[in-house]
């Protein structure tokens, strides 16, 4: 019987081994074949290994169904009314015109953010006020660039000199919430 290679990409190995320790520490005892290859597929960004099988290959054998009558996916886990209030709180640029109030919602924002940040590039802070400057209405560039560090989206050097994005898996309502905004 002969197996389809499926390649596995990560941009960033540090994040990836990090992930993948606390998604290994989460389990109870040793996980079978099949829960590991979901526990790799997860660190990696991917729901699970079926979501990386997709994105990978393209032509394997997994069935493909009506798209009109397949659930969107992760459904049960999306919560349609934060993401509608946090897409409502940016404009067609993906410019955030307003702080949301709610904890929820100021992450999903920060997540949106996170993903127009460069990805595996040194910023200094100067790159980064100007970016969230560039980025957002309400005048606090600092507030979010905090944020982003305390939620864990950025680092920076004990100086301060130097910031990095961290890869990391995406949240269950982030990508519904770019498919919104990229539809307007």
């Amino acid at each position: 019987m002969s197996r389809i290679l499926i390649p596995l990409q990560v941009s960033d190995t540090s994040t990836f081994a990090k992930s993948l320790r606390a998604l290994l520490a989460a389990q109870q005892g040793l996980p079978t074949h099949l829960e590991m290859l979901n526990i790799v597929a997860k660190a990696a960004g991917h729901g699970n290994f079926q979501a990386l099988r997709a994105a990978t290959d393209p032509s394997s054998n997994v069935s493909h169904v009506d798209e009109e009558k397949a659930p969107p996916p992760f459904s049960e886990n999306v919560e349609e009314k934060l993401v509608d209030r946090v897409v409502r709180c940016f404009d067609v640029d993906r410019i955030l015109l307003r702080w949301p109030s709610k904890r929820s919602d100021q992450i999903l924002a920060l997540w949106i953010l996170w993903s127009q940040i460069p990805a595996s590039m040194d910023l200094s802070e100067r790159d980064v006020n100007d970016l969230l400057h560039r980025k957002h209405l309400f005048g606090d560039h600092a507030l979010l660039r905090r944020e982003l560090i305390d939620l864990g989206l950025m680092t920076r050097t004990r100086d301060g000199r130097v910031y990095r994005r961290v890869e990391q898996p995406v949240p269950v309502n982030f990508e519904p919430a770019i498919r919104r905004l990229a539809a307007r």
